[in-house]
């Protein structure tokens, strides 16, 4: 398996390559503002095609690129329906109108965009990722996970980084959604799943467990409410 990673030129979120090998076809995850250089950059020097983009959710510094990327080399975009409308308007989310440049550059709608749902299984460059929705970040917040012959791996977007989580203060957000999802998604994960971003450094659900105070409030939640006395926070 090969995983390949870096982050774009604005605001630092992590793109993405999965493949099964050097040579072969690949997948492109979360895309983001200025990455096609950079992407190219990574694909001449591992020999890859990709043959789908995918996304965690549709935050424009996620999204940005997917139409230069795609429209390139004729593939389809895949993202959850409840974010899949940012895609045709990503600056709602910051309140700007719509077309307005975005660091100097104009996004442009990718053409082909095909819909996720939570729990299937997708099957695409021969990688097989879980899809499992996750909101609090965005409504439409995807993980995708892989199994690799070393350890479990989690591209988790926005929905956990090292030390901290994504922010749930912009439209969709939602506190609620978030401590639920990290309850549901997150606490009961292998500890040695190694956990690859949507921004910063990888991490390990053994590390966040052990540190993350997001998660060590979940996890205390959980424990009282097993012993029927939990009491939900509203606030991160």
């Amino acid at each position: 398996m090969l995983i390949a990673g870096f982050p774009a030129l604005a605001l630092g979120t992590n793109c993405w390559v999965v493949a099964p090998a050097a040579g072969e076809q690949c997948v492109v995850i979360d895309p983001g503002i200025g990455v096609v250089d950079q992407l190219e950059d990574v694909l001449t020097k591992h020999r890859l095609h990709p043959a789908a983009v995918i996304l965690t959710h549709g935050h424009l510094d996620h999204t940005f690129s997917v139409a230069p990327v795609c429209g390139a080399r004729d593939i389809p975009a895949y993202i959850h329906p409840a974010d899949a409308d940012q895609l045709a308007d990503p600056w709602s989310f910051i309140g700007a109108p719509k077309g307005t440049p975005i660091f100097g550059l104009e996004y442009t709608e990718p053409s082909d965009v095909k819909m996720l749902a939570d729990g299937e299984t997708l099957q695409l460059a021969g990688v097989e990722l879980s899809v499992t929705l996750a909101p609090g970040h965005t409504p439409g917040s995807l993980v995708f996970g892989v199994e690799t012959p070393d350890a479990p791996v989690l591209f988790s977007g926005d929905l956990l980084f090292a030390g901290s989580i994504g922010r749930v203060d912009l439209p969709g957000g939602s506190a609620q959604d978030m401590l639920a999802s990290l309850a549901r998604v997150v606490l009961p994960m292998d500890d040695a799943t190694v956990v690859k971003p949507g921004h910063g450094p990888d991490t390990t659900i053994a590390r966040e467990r052990a540190t993350n105070p997001y998660l060590l409030q979940v996890a205390e939640a959980a424990g009282n409410a097993a012993d029927g006395t939990f009491l939900p926070r509203t606030g991160l």
